[in-house]
């Protein structure tokens, strides 16, 4: 008797149930999800799209600092992803009934608690960001970030990697770079130092140099201005020098420098010029 009550109820209970109306608004769901799904899954590829083609016709007219475009690119593509994802996961839920204003005010709760513990993080990746959007060194540059010098190996959102001149490998946090000496922007001076002894012919000891800049400074593309001859002045230790001045293009400033003096010792050498020995000071 009891088995055929409990059928009753529950067959009761299910003829009270719109199975219609429940077809319909799962249906309706459905639908809903599926127009949601694509909508989104459209915008991220248009987005995709017009940011690759919006950087491939400004790197096509760049002439360098291609990295930082690289980098920048992916970054916009990586930004539009995540917010495409965050408003697509808001569209579902509320599609699916769930709370979603409860949702996001217990997330962002949590979010200050992280927040308070990665402060160091976000300062890093803050930036990162003005680094390179800003281009204020990019990998292959010779810099000078605080106390580290030395060639960029890599520049990224939270660390920068410089590699020193004995081969350190330098990774440096981006909230600690607050003064950035690019080495590799402009134009390196290149300064040639002749010590000479208080009875030198000058006259002569000018002819000689400038013979020499009228045959290297053909053979040497890389000087990109000079030679000037400034003349004669006075050493640190107290000693007479003869000094030329030039440009070179950066990276190639020491090559420039060790040319032209040897070129220059030589040829006073043969002139019968004799350079001065500076003093030797022990410590």
């Amino acid at each position: 008797m009891k088995k055929v009550v409990s059928g009753n109820v529950l067959t009761r209970y299910f003829d009270k149930i719109d199975w219609d109306a429940m077809l319909d608004h799962a249906l309706l769901i459905i639908g809903e999800l599926i127009f949601f799904s694509l909508l989104f899954w459209l915008i991220e590829r248009v987005g995709k799209a017009v940011i690759a083609r919006g950087f491939k016709a400004y790197q096509a007219k760049a002439t360098n600092a291609s990295t930082r475009v690289d980098t920048i690119r992916v970054l916009s593509i990586n930004a539009l992803s995540y917010i495409v994802l965050f408003f697509y996961c808001y569209a579902i839920l509320s599609v699916l009934g769930i709370p979603v204003g409860t949702l996001l005010a217990g997330a962002g709760i949590v979010g200050i608690a992280l927040g308070l513990g990665a402060q160091g993080f976000v300062a890093d990746v803050v930036t990162g960001f003005f680094i390179i959007l800003e281009g204020q060194f990019d990998v292959g540059d010779q810099v000078t970030l605080g106390a580290i010098s030395g060639t960029v190996s890599s520049v990224g959102l939270r660390t920068t990697i410089v590699q020193s001149a004995d081969g350190t490998i330098n990774y440096i946090p981006n909230r600690n770079i607050s003064v950035v000496s690019n080495l590799s922007r402009n134009q390196m001076l290149v300064l040639i130092q002749l010590p000479l002894a208080p009875d030198t012919d000058l006259k002569k000891v000018g002819e000689v140099v400038a013979a020499v800049n009228e045959k290297l400074v053909k053979d040497t593309p890389t000087v990109t201005d000079g030679p000037d001859v400034l003349g004669l002045t006075t050493s640190p230790h107290g000693g007479l020098v003869y000094q030329v001045r030039m440009h070179a293009q950066n990276g190639e400033q020491l090559n420039v420098q060790r040319k032209f003096l040897a070129a220059y010792v030589q040829a006073l050498a043969e002139a019968g010029i004799t350079l001065a020995t500076p003093p030797l000071t022990l410590r």
